[in-house]
Order: C-alpha cells, then structure tokens, then sequence
C-alpha cells in the first residue's frame, strides 16, 4: 500500500510580478487536477499578503508525484518561477497515529 503524499508550495512574488506569478499558478491547476494520481490540486491566495500564494496538492504516491514533474505544464512553471517569486516546498507524508 502506498501513502499519499502532500506537497505545499508558498510562494512570494517579486517586487511588480504579482500578476504574471498568478497567471503561471492559475495555468497549472486545471491540467494538475486532471492527472492520473492527483487526488487534491488548489491554488490560495493570502488575505493579508496580496503578493504571496498557497499552492496545495495530494497525489496519491510518490511516483504520481514524480509523473507529475515530467508533464509540460510543470516544466514550463519550474522554467519561469525562479524569476518571479521566492519558493518554499513542503513535502509532507501523513502520520499513522492510533
């Protein structure tokens, strides 16, 4: 059985690129969703912060997440995030607590 695996992306827009950040994040949320695999791919905005957002996102393993690195629409937002805002990426797999 494998575990599903979230990622949490934040990332802050630099100084004049607040647009053109969300426009790159926006393009991936409907092809993301559409993947074998994903289970959960949403796109937050932070209500004090109008330059920083929230990329949240479960697939169902480690290779669907590794699947989705290969698509066309990831490889075009990794060829453009850099320069337009700072990444922080948080790889999280679920706790079996009892």
């Amino acid at each position: 059985m494998t575990n599903p695996v979230k990622t949490v992306a934040i990332l802050s827009a630099h100084a004049g690129r607040v647009e053109e950040l969300r426009k790159v994040l926006e393009n991936m949320v409907s092809p993301s969703r559409a993947e074998p695999g994903n289970l959960q791919y949403n796109l937050w905005k932070v209500e004090s912060e109008p330059h920083r957002f929230v990329l949240e996102e479960i697939y169902t393993s480690e290779a669907a997440v590794d699947a989705h690195r290969t698509t066309p629409h990831f490889r075009n937002y990794l060829s453009q995030i850099a320069s337009l805002a700072d990444r922080t990426v948080l790889m999280l797999n679920p706790l079996d607590v009892v």
